[in-house]
Order: C-alpha cells, then sequence, then structure tokens
C-alpha cells in the first residue's frame, strides 16, 4: 500500500510518515479475509493485531438483550486488535469484514515493539484510540442496533441507484427526505436512524445536509447493506 490517500479518516496509517508506515507493515504478515470472514472474535484471547491496508469491517459485540450493536466501521489503514495487545485482555468486540480485505497480522509482542521502537507509531495510535473514544461515547449514549444500520444503508443504497444523481463527489440523493422520513420508511425510531447515519458520516461514507444526502463511497455502503448480522447469509 503506498500513499494515504485510500485510508480511512483518523486511521492509524494516515497518521504516519512513510518510513514508520512501511517499518509497521514490514513486520506483519499478509493475510487475506473474504467477506463476511470473522477477522476477530469477541471474548478470544488472542493478542495479535491486525494493520487493514484494503477493503472495509464492521466492529460490534453482542449485548445483554442479544442484539448486535454496531460500534462502528473501519477502513484501509486502520489498526484492529491493539487493545488485546497492550492490555492483555480479551477481545471487547468481533471484527467482520464486509468486503475482501487484506490486513497485515503481528504478534502483539510485536506489535509492543514497534510501538518502543517508534515512537511515531506510539502516538499514531494514541491519536486512533482517541478518535474511537470520542466516537464511542456518543455511541453509548444511544446504540444503535446493528440490524438498523443496515436497514439504513440498504435504504441509502435504493435511494441512490433511483434518484441519484452522478457527481465528482459520490453519488447525490437530492430528495426532499428528513430522517424522520428514513425512520418511518424503515419501521425505526428516528434517533437510532440519526445513529446509524452519524456512524456513516463518521467513516466518511456519506455527507448529509438539509434534505441531501451526498453517498462517497457507493461500494463501501453497498457491501455494508450485503452483509448479514452474525455471519448468517441473506437469501
Amino acid at each position: 500500500m503506498s500513499g494515504h490517500d485510500d485510508t480511512a479518516e483518523g486511521a492509524l496509517l494516515a497518521y504516519l510518515p512513510d518510513a514508520d508506515r512501511e517499518y509497521l507493515l514490514a513486520r506483519g504478515t499478509r493475510r487475506r479475509f473474504r467477506a463476511n470472514d470473522v477477522v476477530l472474535m469477541e471474548g478470544d484471547p488472542s493478542d495479535h493485531v491486525h494493520v487493514l491496508v484494503s477493503g472495509w469491517v464492521r466492529v460490534s459485540a453482542v449485548v445483554e438483550d442479544g442484539r448486535e450493536v454496531l460500534f462502528g466501521l473501519r477502513g484501509p489503514g486502520e489498526v484492529l486488535g491493539e487493545l488485546a495487545a497492550v492490555t492483555g485482555r480479551p477481545r471487547s468486540a468481533s471484527v467482520r469484514a464486509i468486503e475482501p480485505c487484506t490486513v497485515y497480522q503481528l504478534t502483539g509482542a510485536q506489535f509492543v515493539d514497534v510501538l518502543r521502537a517508534r515512537p511515531e507509531v506510539a502516538i499514531a495510535t494514541i491519536k486512533t484510540v482517541a478518535v474511537r473514544l470520542r466516537h464511542s461515547e456518543s455511541a453509548r449514549v444511544d446504540s444503535a442496533a446493528l440490524d438498523v444500520s443496515r436497514r439504513v444503508a440498504v435504504h441509502l443504497v435504493r435511494l441512490a441507484e433511483e434518484h441519484g444523481t452522478p457527481v465528482p463527489e459520490g453519488v447525490l440523493i437530492d430528495a426532499p427526505l428528513s430522517q424522520a422520513d428514513i425512520a418511518a420508511q424503515i419501521g425505526a425510531a428516528r434517533r437510532t436512524v440519526a445513529r446509524a447515519l452519524r456512524v456513516l458520516r463518521e467513516r466518511g461514507i456519506v455527507e448529509t445536509g438539509r434534505r441531501r444526502i451526498l453517498v462517497r463511497r457507493m461500494r463501501v455502503l453497498r457491501a455494508f447493506a450485503s452483509s448479514e448480522p452474525n455471519g448468517t447469509q441473506g437469501p
């Protein structure tokens, strides 16, 4: 992976100069995952770290009432599993590919050694964790079930295909739809729809404005919309 153009907003690799980026990746083993593969499993005691260089994944956990709650989407340049490597504790969430992905896998010890040897990598990791903590604070107040987030994505894909206009930045859905309208159309609470849209905005997948939605990453939105909770396959 060369250059920083394809990295997701707030990703680890986006914060690194080329020399540190190459140093980190050179210590990993290249692995590939298919769409819907489990990349990391909640509760697993393993401590390896993945640096995602292509493809997108979703991060989720199962709460007490059995719902699978979406914590976020991760894209190219992001690090996965770093907390387990640093703390030695079991995985706090599951990670599943929503499209074919490529990662560089490091053992927990290798990752910690990199942090010690390259301060820029350590600082970049802290920045990445800080961004996630800021996002997760709002998620705790208003958790969106993964199923609702997917339904929002499916609805946006349908609107883009039926009413979207291609523009240089992506696909513009210029329709007089409010969050309440989308909530009514998919049978969900407006607050939950707002949370789902916020997740998509934070990852740079969509932009929302007054009565307009710009889909910046149509491929990623479509892949997320077609993924299934808990790894089951759709009809």
